[in-house]
Protein backbone atom coordinates (compact mmCIF):
# COMPACT_ATOMS: atom_id res chain seq x y z
CA UNK A 1 0.00 0.00 0.00
CA UNK A 2 1.30 2.99 -1.12
CA UNK A 3 2.12 6.12 1.57
CA UNK A 4 0.69 9.29 1.33
CA UNK A 5 2.49 12.36 3.11
CA UNK A 6 1.29 15.58 3.15
CA UNK A 7 3.58 18.90 3.68
CA UNK A 8 2.89 22.34 4.36
CA UNK A 9 1.90 23.48 1.35
CA UNK A 10 -0.46 20.68 0.63
CA UNK A 11 -2.35 21.84 3.69
CA UNK A 12 -2.70 25.20 3.00
CA UNK A 13 -3.95 24.49 -0.70
CA UNK A 14 -6.58 21.82 1.11
CA UNK A 15 -7.70 24.86 3.45
CA UNK A 16 -7.92 27.42 0.49
CA UNK A 17 -10.21 25.18 -1.66
CA UNK A 18 -12.23 24.40 1.72
CA UNK A 19 -12.59 28.21 3.13
CA UNK A 20 -13.28 29.77 -0.60
CA UNK A 21 -16.65 28.78 -0.46
CA UNK A 22 -17.60 30.66 2.70
CA UNK A 23 -15.81 33.44 1.31
CA UNK A 24 -17.84 33.55 -1.55
CA UNK A 25 -20.82 33.86 0.56
CA UNK A 26 -19.73 36.22 2.66
CA UNK A 27 -19.01 38.09 -0.61
CA UNK A 28 -22.58 38.15 -2.07
CA UNK A 29 -24.25 38.60 1.61
CA UNK A 30 -21.93 41.65 1.94
CA UNK A 31 -22.59 42.98 -1.18
CA UNK A 32 -26.75 42.10 -0.97
CA UNK A 33 -26.92 44.56 2.76
CA UNK A 34 -24.99 47.18 0.81
CA UNK A 35 -27.27 47.35 -2.38
CA UNK A 36 -30.75 47.18 0.71
CA UNK A 37 -28.79 50.17 2.54
CA UNK A 38 -28.32 51.93 -0.94
CA UNK A 39 -32.26 51.13 -1.70
CA UNK A 40 -33.18 52.50 1.37
CA UNK A 41 -31.54 55.77 1.20
CA UNK A 42 -32.57 56.16 -1.57
CA UNK A 43 -36.66 55.47 -0.80
CA UNK A 44 -36.25 57.85 2.57
CA UNK A 45 -35.18 60.64 0.07
CA UNK A 46 -37.97 60.10 -1.94
CA UNK A 47 -40.46 60.13 0.88
CA UNK A 48 -38.97 63.59 2.42
CA UNK A 49 -38.97 65.06 -1.53
CA UNK A 50 -42.89 64.12 -1.64
CA UNK A 51 -43.46 65.31 2.17
CA UNK A 52 -41.24 68.52 2.06
CA UNK A 53 -43.79 71.60 1.78
CA UNK A 54 -41.11 73.13 -0.51
CA UNK A 55 -41.65 77.54 -1.10
CA UNK A 56 -37.89 78.38 -1.24
CA UNK A 57 -37.19 80.81 1.18
CA UNK A 58 -40.38 82.13 2.86
CA UNK A 59 -40.89 78.77 4.76
CA UNK A 60 -37.18 78.77 6.08
CA UNK A 61 -37.03 82.30 7.86
CA UNK A 62 -37.44 82.64 11.62
CA UNK A 63 -38.03 85.78 13.69
CA UNK A 64 -36.92 86.87 16.97
CA UNK A 65 -40.11 88.37 18.79
CA UNK A 66 -39.55 91.16 21.52
CA UNK A 67 -39.64 88.81 24.41
CA UNK A 68 -36.60 86.62 22.15
CA UNK A 69 -38.43 83.90 21.13
CA UNK A 70 -37.74 82.48 17.65
CA UNK A 71 -41.35 82.73 15.81
CA UNK A 72 -42.04 82.08 12.22
CA UNK A 73 -44.49 85.10 11.91
CA UNK A 74 -42.76 88.65 11.65
CA UNK A 75 -42.94 91.13 13.79
CA UNK A 76 -45.79 94.13 13.98
CA UNK A 77 -43.79 97.23 12.75
CA UNK A 78 -46.13 99.26 14.94
CA UNK A 79 -44.61 97.67 18.16
CA UNK A 80 -41.29 98.53 17.15
CA UNK A 81 -38.79 100.64 19.85
CA UNK A 82 -36.22 102.82 18.70
CA UNK A 83 -32.74 102.44 19.86
CA UNK A 84 -29.66 104.79 20.53
CA UNK A 85 -27.08 102.58 18.44
CA UNK A 86 -24.68 104.55 20.65
CA UNK A 87 -26.18 103.81 23.95
CA UNK A 88 -25.04 100.01 23.90
CA UNK A 89 -21.73 99.05 25.87
CA UNK A 90 -19.95 96.62 23.79
CA UNK A 91 -17.41 94.53 26.11
CA UNK A 92 -16.73 95.58 29.65
CA UNK A 93 -17.63 98.56 31.58
CA UNK A 94 -14.22 100.17 32.35
CA UNK A 95 -13.52 100.11 35.73
CA UNK A 96 -13.30 102.97 38.41
CA UNK A 97 -10.41 103.40 40.48
CA UNK A 98 -10.19 102.02 43.98
CA UNK A 99 -7.79 103.70 46.12
CA UNK A 100 -6.12 101.18 47.93
CA UNK A 101 -4.46 102.55 51.05
CA UNK A 102 -0.46 102.17 50.84
CA UNK A 103 -0.13 101.53 54.35
CA UNK A 104 -2.35 98.65 56.53
CA UNK A 105 -3.09 97.81 59.84
CA UNK A 106 -2.53 94.13 61.03
CA UNK A 107 -2.10 92.41 63.65
CA UNK A 108 0.45 88.74 63.93
CA UNK A 109 -0.96 85.74 63.63
CA UNK A 110 2.02 83.76 63.44
CA UNK A 111 5.67 84.05 63.38
CA UNK A 112 8.28 81.34 63.54
CA UNK A 113 11.75 83.33 64.89
CA UNK A 114 14.14 80.28 64.04
CA UNK A 115 12.65 79.76 60.18
CA UNK A 116 11.85 83.28 59.94
CA UNK A 117 8.96 84.15 58.61
CA UNK A 118 5.12 84.14 59.31
CA UNK A 119 1.34 85.75 58.91
CA UNK A 120 -0.07 89.22 59.34
CA UNK A 121 -3.83 89.34 59.26
CA UNK A 122 -5.39 92.55 58.18
CA UNK A 123 -7.81 94.19 60.51
CA UNK A 124 -9.90 95.43 58.06
CA UNK A 125 -10.13 92.96 55.15
CA UNK A 126 -9.69 90.05 57.64
CA UNK A 127 -7.12 88.70 54.70
CA UNK A 128 -3.93 86.79 56.22
CA UNK A 129 -0.23 88.27 54.28
CA UNK A 130 2.67 86.01 54.16
CA UNK A 131 5.71 88.13 55.77
CA UNK A 132 9.77 87.36 55.92
CA UNK A 133 12.25 88.24 58.34
CA UNK A 134 13.83 90.49 55.24
CA UNK A 135 10.93 92.30 55.03
CA UNK A 136 11.11 93.62 58.78
CA UNK A 137 12.13 97.02 60.38
CA UNK A 138 11.92 96.18 63.59
CA UNK A 139 11.59 93.17 65.40
CA UNK A 140 7.98 91.12 66.13
CA UNK A 141 6.06 88.78 68.21
CA UNK A 142 2.59 86.92 67.91
CA UNK A 143 -0.42 89.47 68.36
CA UNK A 144 1.58 92.20 68.23
CA UNK A 145 -0.33 95.19 65.96
CA UNK A 146 1.58 96.24 62.79
CA UNK A 147 1.49 98.32 60.32
CA UNK A 148 2.95 97.26 57.20
CA UNK A 149 2.94 97.51 53.09
CA UNK A 150 1.80 94.85 50.95
CA UNK A 151 3.56 93.39 47.56
CA UNK A 152 3.72 91.14 44.58
CA UNK A 153 5.67 88.04 46.57
CA UNK A 154 6.42 84.18 44.65
CA UNK A 155 3.70 82.95 45.98
CA UNK A 156 1.09 85.69 46.09
CA UNK A 157 1.05 89.04 48.40
CA UNK A 158 3.33 89.19 50.83
CA UNK A 159 3.59 92.35 53.80
CA UNK A 160 6.59 94.38 53.58
CA UNK A 161 8.47 97.25 55.42
CA UNK A 162 6.92 96.10 58.87
CA UNK A 163 6.63 98.00 61.69
CA UNK A 164 5.22 97.64 65.36
CA UNK A 165 2.60 100.53 65.95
Amino acid sequence: MPEFRLCYFDIKLIYIIMAGSQETFNKKDKEKKRLKKRLDKQQKLAERKANSQGGGLENMMAYVDEYGQITDTPQNPANRKKIDAGSIEIGVPKREAVEVPTVRNGRVEYFNHSKGFGFIKELETQEKFFVHVNGLIEEIRENDMVTFEVERGFKGMAAVRVRKV
